[in-house]
């Protein structure tokens, strides 16, 4: 009877342990994904502290695309109000294409584009872009492997009883995905 007891209580403790483990890896993965999508908010801020310079060195040569100006001030406005993530996806999208129009607008203007302070700019965004990219994938992967685990059994369970429920992933605008048009 005493080694049966003990079997028991042993299994409980096991069963526990695996409960405990599976449970501390959601609370990781969770943060892991808070983390990433902070980041995504840095990379964003950083665009967006970006841009007003961006427009006023453009501004100086191109005074008649009044518009797009407008779009650009439009859509970096957006990104800053949005308090979703679907609501900073879609906004920060919108940017990102009235960027491209920015600077197609200033491939018209090649003395624009040689002064040293509009390369700087078009760098810094371009580096920036290239980190709210590699941001957005690394939030994607970290979402992915979360919400795998709140569909795998057992961890299933364990997300069913804390209420750990699916994160939604960063997906690019309808617009974004169409092939691109080069014409020459």
């Amino acid at each position: 009877m005493n080694l049966i007891l003990w079997i028991v209580i042993g299994v409980i403790v096991l069963v526990l342990l695996i409960l405990i483990g599976i449970y501390n890896s959601f609370i990781r993965l969770r943060n892991q994904a808070e983390n990433s999508f902070s980041q995504i908010d840095v990379q964003l801020k950083r665009r967006n502290d970006l841009i007003p310079n961006l427009v006023e060195t453009v501004k100086g040569y191109a005074r008649h695309e009044k518009q797009l100006f407008e779009d650009v001030t439009k859509a970096r406005t957006a990104v800053m109000a949005a308090g979703s993530m679907a609501d900073k996806a879609k906004a920060s999208n919108a940017l990102s294409n009235t960027l491209k129009s920015l600077f197609a607008v200033a491939e018209n203007y090649p003395a624009l584009r040689a002064t040293e302070n509009f390369q700087q700019l078009q760098e810094e965004l371009t580096a920036t872009e290239d980190k709210i990219s590699y941001s957005r994938q690394f939030y994607n992967d970290t979402v992915m492997v979360y919400n795998t685990r709140t569909e795998t059994f057992p961890s299933s369970m364990v997300a069913g009883m804390f209420k750990f429920a699916k994160k939604e992933l960063f997906q690019a605008a309808e617009a974004e995905r169409k092939p691109v048009k080069v014409a020459f």
